[in-house]
C-alpha cells in the first residue's frame, strides 16, 4: 500500500490490509486533519478496508467533526461501506 498526501487529499494506492498499512493512514491523515477539518480519501483500489481504518474514520467524523469525502475505485469497497451502513457517514462514492 502506498499513501499520497497533498493539502486535505490523501490518495491510497493498493489493499489496505494490515496494522501497518492503518497506522500509515492514521498518520497521513492525522498531519491532514491539524489543518483542514474537511479531507477527501482517495481509495484507488482497495477491496476491502480494514475494522481499525473504519473505526478510526468513524471517530474522526462523529467525534471529532471531520467531514469526509471518501472516492473509491472498487465497487466491492462501495458495497462493503454500504452493507455496513457507512457509506454515507463516509460520503462514499465511486470515483
Amino acid at each position: 500500500m502506498q499513501i499520497e498526501t497533498s493539502t486535505n487529499n490523501i490518495i491510497i494506492n493498493g489493499n489496505i490490509k494490515t496494522i501497518n498499512d492503518f497506522q500509515n493512514i492514521k498518520s497521513s491523515i492525522d498531519s491532514v486533519v491539524t489543518s483542514s477539518k474537511t479531507i477527501t480519501i482517495k481509495i484507488v483500489d482497495s477491496i476491502s478496508i480494514t475494522s481499525s481504518v473504519i473505526g478510526y474514520l468513524n471517530k474522526l467524523v462523529l467525534k471529532d467533526g471531520v467531514n469526509i469525502t471518501m472516492l473509491v475505485g472498487n465497487e466491492k469497497l462501495i458495497e462493503l461501506l454500504e452493507d455496513l451502513n457507512l457509506k454515507s457517514t463516509f460520503n462514499a462514492r465511486r470515483m
